[in-house]
């Protein structure tokens, strides 16, 4: 069992991450203000003090901690890594993104050290929260006059008044509203900031005020205790958790193309200027959290050894390697070169003759290198070993990539059976057959369906077909989206009498064949009570092909056809849809 320390936005980022899991864990907050919504977590309120987490740890059998609490927690956090040491159980810190500190701000160590920068300023406008009011009346008893921003809510409204400030020194910010528009009211000389993260809008509060040419002061972060596990965002604590629990997810994460191409080509450019070989290297992925990756080397690359976790990835284990070389510019020149495809065809982000490196991939690549020198130009190239062969089990072939698989990732990483990583593929498939100018789409559920309907469109290029798998709804939408006004799809029985019922999704985890649905069809287009009957005690749908009576059976076809095609029109208002239905032997109605 997991306990989060939440009630942040980092909280409600692991708490989601959890969720996925279908594991049950802990969420504490210490007043319960934040209202999430959970299937797993089992939420609980109220400050807990050291003695308190290890007594609930044992009692709930927690075996893991995250620390997902606000960065100036400092007491939680003592009291966190105190009661882990005394129980021998490790910590994520489930940490915020900080921009680099900038030349424009006046860095404070502290609270007392802010209030000695501070001295002087006329009117102050502070962004610290409730919890700073007493900290800064020495500087209140000096002469400035200060202005609190505080949360809009009961508990922050009382605590303000137990500290003695004036409620019309009190001013508060609402989500939504533009980002410190009560400066033009107030009129400060400074303002004064915690160093709070992105997620706790330190970038938008600090630039607001430089461009009014106002003062800026900030409260450095305090360190985490010692011995912490951070992490900066919600794959990372899945990896983590993967590593330290790894029952909690019953299917593992892992990594894109895209990510494993970075890591490489960081690691190359490594061990070009600085003579090293890191055993492993940090690398932003495009939300901009960063994770380690595991990296190794020949004598001429750098490498990944590519982990899909328990997603069914072709390219699991393969090993991505990126060389690099400097040039004299400061461009980053990324070509493909052994096992990586090149593009043929229009529709892609690259042009034809292009290696098959996505605009994503290509972005994290330079963006990562551009992290660690700026100036620099640097040409990259990603090879994969074996990729020529690997990708004849890939959609390559048919989006015409020769030569390699494809370096791909939108997001950088790899959810185990990924729905979004099916749909983005079929997403590419669709652009690929739009920019072979037809208009006409022919969607089918894989290899077999798709061989029939080829031959009945025989006019039509190898691109125009597109396998939607069990997704037919999000395939219909998709080519909707692009512009097909002519759709036709290609359906079995299988999927159809799962269609006809309404469902867009037809995987058997998400719906199973209905035999009551069925014996309604089958009593629609007038079949006999006894085929009705009969049709409660099948196995498989493709059995209906034999029991229903040869004059029954266009009418059967019909209704099936008209159902699949009422359960789609929505999704194509405006589109020519046809529905055609194929038996197993080829047969096309």
């Amino acid at each position: 069992m997991i306990l989060v320390f939440g009630g942040t936005t980092e909280g409600r980022m692991a708490a989601k991450e959890l969720e996925e899991s279908g594991s049950a864990f802990w969420y504490s907050t210490r007043g319960g203000e934040q209202q999430l919504t959970f299937h797993h977590g089992i939420p609980i309120s109220g400050a807990l003090d050291c003695e308190q987490i290890v007594s609930f740890c044992k009692d709930h059998e927690i075996r893991l901690l995250v620390d997902a609490a606000h960065p100036f927690a400092s007491e939680l956090h003592r009291n966190i890594a105190e009661a882990a040491s005394s129980l021998k159980i490790p910590v994520i810190r489930f940490e915020r993104i900080y921009p680099q500190r900038s030349g424009d701000i006046i860095w404070c160590r502290d609270f007392q050290d802010a209030v000695r920068r501070m001295r002087g300023v006329r009117r102050l406008l502070s962004t610290a929260g409730v919890q700073s009011i007493p900290k800064l009346r020495l500087l209140q008893d000096g002469g400035t006059e200060i202005f609190h921003r505080i949360l809009d809510r009961d508990s922050s409204l009382e605590l303000a008044a137990r500290y003695g400030a004036d409620r019309s020194h009190l001013c508060f910010y609402h989500q939504g509203e533009d980002e410190f528009e009560e400066i033009d009211k107030i009129d400060p000389d400074a303002i004064l900031v915690k160093e709070s993260g992105l997620s706790g809008g330190f970038l938008d509060k600090t630039n607001a005020a430089i461009r009014k040419g106002i003062k800026v002061f900030a409260i450095e972060r305090p360190a985490m205790p010692d011995g912490f596990l951070t992490v900066n965002g919600p794959f990372g604590m899945r990896r983590m958790i993967e590593k330290l629990l790894p029952e909690f997810y019953p299917l593992h994460s892992g990594l894109t193309t895209g990510s494993c191409a970075t890591a490489a080509a960081v690691a190359a450019v490594a061990a070009l200027m600085e003579r090293s070989h890191p055993a492993s290297v940090d690398i932003v992925l495009p939300d901009r959290e960063s994770i380690t990756v595991e990296t190794h080397f020949t004598d001429s690359s750098a490498y990944v050894v590519k982990d899909s976790g328990d997603d069914p990835d072709v390219t699991d284990k393969m090993e991505i390697h990126a060389s690099v070389a400097k040039l004299d510019s400061n461009d980053i020149v990324i070509d493909g070169g052994e096992g990586v495809g090149r593009i043929t065809l229009p529709g892609f982000d690259s042009l034809p003759g292009e290696a098959a490196i996505n605009k994503g991939p290509r972005k994290m690549i330079e963006d990562n290198i551009r992290r660690l020198y700026p100036e620099q130009g640097f040409r990259v190239v990603i090879s994969v070993p074996g990729g020529e062969e690997i990708a004849h089990r890939t959609f390559n072939p048919r989006l015409g990539i020769e030569g390699g698989i494809s370096i791909i990732g939108v997001s950088g990483i790899i959810k185990p059976f990924s729905e979004e990583g099916f749909i983005n593929s079929i997403r590419k498939c669709m652009d690929v057959a739009k920019a072979s100018g037809q208009d006409r789409v022919v969607i089918n559920s894989g290899a077999k369906s798709e061989k029939y309907l080829r031959n009945y469109y025989k006019d039509l290029p190898p691109q125009c077909f597109v396998q939607y798998g069990n997704k037919i709804g999000d395939t219909v939408r998709i080519a909707y989206e692009l512009g097909f006004r002519k759709i036709t799809l290609g359906i079995m029985l299988g999927k159809a009498v799962k269609l006809a019922a309404g469902n867009l999704d037809t995987h058997s985890s998400n719906v199973t064949m209905d035999r009551d649905f069925i014996a309604g069809l089958l009593d629609s287009c007038g079949c006999p009570d006894s085929v009705t009957s009969r049709a409660q005690s099948i196995t498989l749908a493709r059995e209906l092909w034999d029991i229903v009576p040869q004059n029954r059976l266009q009418a059967f076809v019909n209704e099936v056809s008209s159902r699949c095609r009422n359960a789609c029109l929505p999704l194509c208002p405006e589109a020519e849809l046809t529905v055609l239905l194929i038996d197993d032997s080829g047969s096309i109605y």
